[in-house]
Parts: C-alpha cells; structure tokens; sequence
C-alpha cells in the first residue's frame, strides 16, 4: 500500500514513476509489468519443490536481467525499494550500483536486524536475541513457524545480505518510519549515517472530511495472523456482553480458528466481513467507533492507525513498537498491556462508556494529530529532500 500511494503521490506533484515488481493477480494494471518477475509462493509448495526453488528465493537471475532492461528504456533517477527480500532479491543491488543509480529504502519491518525481519522467535513472543547475541539464534529457536528449514533459510538469507550485499553499500539512504524503528537501527554504527526518519502519510487526509461522531462498532482491520493480536481480541470480547459490537474485516491463516471461537462463543457481538478494500473499507472506517490494533509483535507506524485517525477514528491499541509515539494515552485513544486481556476488556469498556462531548474532543485530536503528522505535502517535501540526499552522496 506504502509502495502504491508514495507512487501515485509522486506522480501528483509531476515525477515520471517506473514500477518494477514481482508479477501476482492483485498487481494494478501498469505499462511496466512486461519487466515484472514470477512471484514464488513457497507455501503453496511441496517441500520438494520448495527445496528445489530455494536459491531463486535467495537470488533471482530473472529480476537481475528485467531490471536492467528497465533501466536502460527508462534511466531513472533514483530508485527507491520497499521490500527485496525473497522476491526481487539482493540480485538487484548490484544492478542499481553498477548502473550509478542512488537508492532510497523504507524500512517497513526490521529485516536488517532479524533474520525474520519481526524480532520474533519460534512461539511468537518478543526476541531480540540474533540483535544482541548472533543470527543463528534464528536456527536454534526455530524463529519461522518453528519450522527448522525455514528458519535456516531464514539465517542463510540474512548473512548473504548483510556480508555480500551490505546496506551501507548498496543504500546510500535508509528511511525508518517510525523513532522506534530508527533507534532500533541505530544500534547497528555501519547504518547511522544513512538513517533518516520519516512517517508514512494517509490518502484520506485530502480526499475526505473527518466523521466525530461515536460510531456503532469497534473495528479490526487487516492480515488475521498471530502477530495481530486477533486471537487476543476474540478473548478478550467474549468478556464483553452483546452491547459491544465488534466487527472485523480482513483474511489470513487464522480464518478457520477465528470462525471456530465465534461460533463457540455464541453471543453475536463479533462480525467477520472478510477483505475489504476501496470504499467499502472507507465506509467502515467512517462509521466505526474506535479501530482496535492489538499487535504482539514490534509495529512499526501502522496505516490502521493513520487512516483511522485521518478520519476522526480514534484507537485502541497495544503499547507496542512504534504505537506509543502515535496513540496518546486519553488524548487521541487508549493503550493497553501487551497481550492483556483483563486490560484490553477496561479500556474497551472505558471507550464505550465516553460521552459524545468526550468523544468528540478525543476523534478531534486524532485528526489533528494526523494532519501534523501524515499529511501528503509534508512527507513529499521530506521524501525530495532525501531523495536529493541520495542522488548529492553519488555525485
């Protein structure tokens, strides 16, 4: 989504935009898929087929030659990645080196840091270890689905892009989008220099007018995983009775479990809506209450977040990450104790309980917030003064 609306932004303020990516049935129709790459879903393979496809998902001989031809029909300026690894592939790096290209990435996970690009372990809890000790903590604590051939592959792909395709030689800028993000990286002294901070910025900002009136639902938007926290929310509002409505919208690997806890809790206060995007999405943003992020792993700056408040929708949400530098405690929304439900229970019940004049100071302020923060003009002023940055350190 970040990747989509920075493009789209920068063709709004007049830049000639190339798009370069892996080929899926979700892309948007662009003139440059003709240089798109096959996507690989490893999951949806055998483990002998995912054996076999091991190296094209540690190096693409593929996105190598395709972005090379871009380069040379289209002779961009700067390059700015968002995610590389396991589809395009460090393969890419060197082409943009080679070709005197300056490079900008965003850091939306931690990639750099984690072999699993998360900072978490093998049973989803918080981990810091191959930070603090060594990577191949990620092979000894099983770190990807406790699966021992993942998390290999995991360790074998961090040190191949960290010794033979090094972030402080092929990024001549590093943006993390959130104070949490960047003092995480700081740790690391070979990427000080070329880290810049900078937070994403919301479409809905310009198009839309904020609604402050109380809604008649709390709402979960977004990927139904364990690291979401939606298993934590589902149990948390069985101890809510039928007065609290909650709706959630969205897909993931934990659909099935979802359905089943429903179900067994029997008391209609829970709707699952499926993916919902464009309009329909806006619509349930707009006549929610409060949208509910209760992440268990490190956030980053969520777009839950920023498009709630963009539209007068305050949040609840885990003190987690990069969450608290956005959700002020009363102010713009409320936090609660990671992974506590006796907690998240309180302040849903605290929520609910506001008055219409407590509930429109509390919607106001998170739009103000997002307007100080995440409007579109602010962050395309920052994003050219990085990217001439970029393109000064190479000249």
């Amino acid at each position: 989504m970040v990747y989509l609306n920075t493009g789209e932004l920068l063709r709004k303020n007049g830049h000639e935009v190339s798009y370069f990516s892996t080929r899926s049935t979700q892309n948007e129709s662009t003139d440059f898929s003709k240089y798109f790459i096959e996507d690989i879903d490893a999951l949806k393979l055998s483990f002998t087929r995912q054996t076999i496809n091991t190296p094209r998902k540690l190096y693409s001989g593929e996105a190598k030659r395709n972005l090379n031809k871009l380069i040379e029909n289209e002779r961009p300026d700067v390059a700015h990645i968002h995610l590389y690894k396991g589809g395009l592939t460090a393969s890419i790096l060197p082409v943009l080196k080679r070709n005197h290209i300056p490079t900008v990435i965003t850091l939306h996970d931690f990639s750099l840091l984690c072999p699993r690009n998360i900072f978490l372990n093998g049973t989803d809890d918080i981990c810091e270890k191959c930070l603090t000790s060594h990577p191949f903590n990620c092979v000894i604590y099983r770190c990807n689905r406790k699966n021992i051939f993942y998390s290999i592959i995991n360790f074998i792909e961090f040190e191949i892009n960290n010794k033979f395709f090094r972030p402080e030689f092929y990024f001549d800028r590093i943006i993390s989008v959130c104070k949490f993000n960047y003092e995480k990286h700081q740790i690391k002294s070979n990427l000080r220099e070329r880290l810049v901070l900078l937070y994403n910025f919301s479409k809905e900002l310009d198009d839309n007018l904020p609604d402050h009136k109380k809604g008649g639902y709390f709402l979960f938007y977004g990927r139904l995983s364990k690291e979401k926290g939606i298993l934590t929310l589902i149990d948390a509002w069985q101890k809510l009775g039928s007065r609290f409505k909650l709706k959630i919208a969205g897909k993931g690997d934990l659909l099935n479990e979802i359905n089943r806890r429903i179900e067994l809790q029997n008391e209609g206060n829970i709707e699952l809506l499926g993916f919902k995007s464009g309009s329909e999405l806006h619509n349930l943003i707009k006549h929610s209450s409060f949208i509910i992020v209760p992440s268990e792993c490190y956030e980053n700056n969520p777009m839950t977040i920023i498009e709630g408040y963009s539209l007068g929708k305050p949040v609840i949400a885990s003190r987690v990450g990069g969450i608290p530098e956005i959700v002020s405690e009363g102010e713009t929304g409320f936090l609660f104790e990671l992974k506590n439900i006796d907690d998240l229970v309180s302040k849903v019940v605290h929520a609910n309980e506001l008055s219409d004049r407590e509930y429109e100071f509390i919607s106001k302020n998170a739009r103000q917030f997002a307007e100080k923060n995440f409007s579109s003009g602010k962050h395309y002023l920052r994003l050219m003064g990085i990217y001439s940055e970029a393109i000064g350190k190479n000249h």
